[in-house]
């Protein structure tokens, strides 16, 4: 059986590539950096907000859980 190499970079990772193609400038560069932070961040936000609705959080639960030690103790 013949085993075909797998392209190195996938669909999103090309068309990043690309698009990275036309930039020319310091000032393109860090405008489009500051786009993809600005993505991340709220996606992160997104995600946190849902976690925090589905336990139903507090901020008291959040201060026990950082005062709580979920390492297993050394014997």
């Amino acid at each position: 059986m013949l085993h075909t190499a797998q392209p190195a970079l996938n669909p999103a990772q090309l068309h990043f590539l690309q698009t990275l193609s036309f930039v020319k400038t310091e000032k393109t560069l860090n405008e489009l950096k500051q786009i993809v932070s600005d993505f991340y961040y709220k996606q992160f936000t997104e995600q946190t907000n849902k976690w925090w609705d589905e336990n139903n959080m507090t901020d008291e639960k959040l201060g026990e859980m950082l005062d709580t030690h979920y390492r297993t103790p050394y014997k």
